[in-house]
């Protein structure tokens, strides 16, 4: 169990690194010019890398509605549970510490209330101003299709070997749907790291980001254990 605790906390690590460090690094900077794809697609190469890397260890879950959709669908003890959880949000947490180290090391340093630290929100702190209905819909709607095909993806009935190919691809895709509505979470424990260091008005919105993405697993699990047969 320790291997698999390891893995997700290193997993969900890199990825809050990687994802959210490209929004408030090179996205920051006109010249670089990465922007909404480049910052799509930051998110969907670190789970496609992390696939590979710890997929055979702990499953590569880095995400606890993923690990909330795997166990409604039959494919992830119920039990383990608290132990990934808290070994993804504590791995979030790191990541948006380090973030935040390296953000105060530039001239004239960084406040993570006023610069984000790539937080999800709603309303005024939503990038299209989007309402919190429409967030919560969004969140809903796409973590579903996420692990719609993530439990799809690694279905006994799926081609062997392509899994990580496949829900790389389609995180990109949910972000870049989502991130002007919410700048995208699927993934409670994405929100709560950087969220803990802006404070303020990301803590009071936080609870819609792990609502929404726990919803949207529960019916993705449910229906997958339907559409799939289920694997232990």
């Amino acid at each position: 169990m320790g291997k698999k605790l390891t893995a997700e906390f290193i997993g969900t690590f890199i990825l809050v690194f990687g994802g959210c460090g490209s929004a408030v690094f090179a996205a920051a900077f006109p010249s670089v010019g990465i922007g909404l794809v480049g910052v799509s697609m930051a998110f969907g190469l670190t789970v496609l890398g992390c696939a590979y890397a710890f997929g055979g260890v702990s499953g590569c879950h880095l995400n606890p509605a993923v690990s909330v959709g795997l166990a409604v669908a039959g494919r992830f003890p119920a039990k383990e549970l608290p132990g990934y959880v808290l070994a993804q949000v504590l791995g979030a947490i790191v990541a948006a510490a380090a973030l935040l180290v390296l953000l105060k090391a530039q001239p004239g340093g960084y406040d993570a209330a006023l610069g984000g630290l790539a937080a999800n929100g709603f309303g005024d702190h939503s990038p299209g101003k989007y309402s919190m209905v429409g967030g919560l819909i969004a969140e809903v709607i796409l973590t579903f299709i996420f692990l719609t095909v993530i439990i799809g993806a690694t279905s006994s009935h799926a081609p062997a070997g392509f899994a990580g190919i496949a829900i790389g691809l389609t995180l990109t895709l949910v972000h870049l749907v989502g991130i002007p509505i919410t700048n995208l979470s699927v993934n409670p424990a994405r929100s709560t790291g950087p969220a803990l260091f802006v404070g303020g008005w990301a803590v009071k919105q936080l609870w819609l980001f792990w609502l929404a993405p726990i919803a949207g697993a529960v019916l993705a699990g449910a229906v997958g254990r339907a559409l799939h047969r289920a694997k232990a």
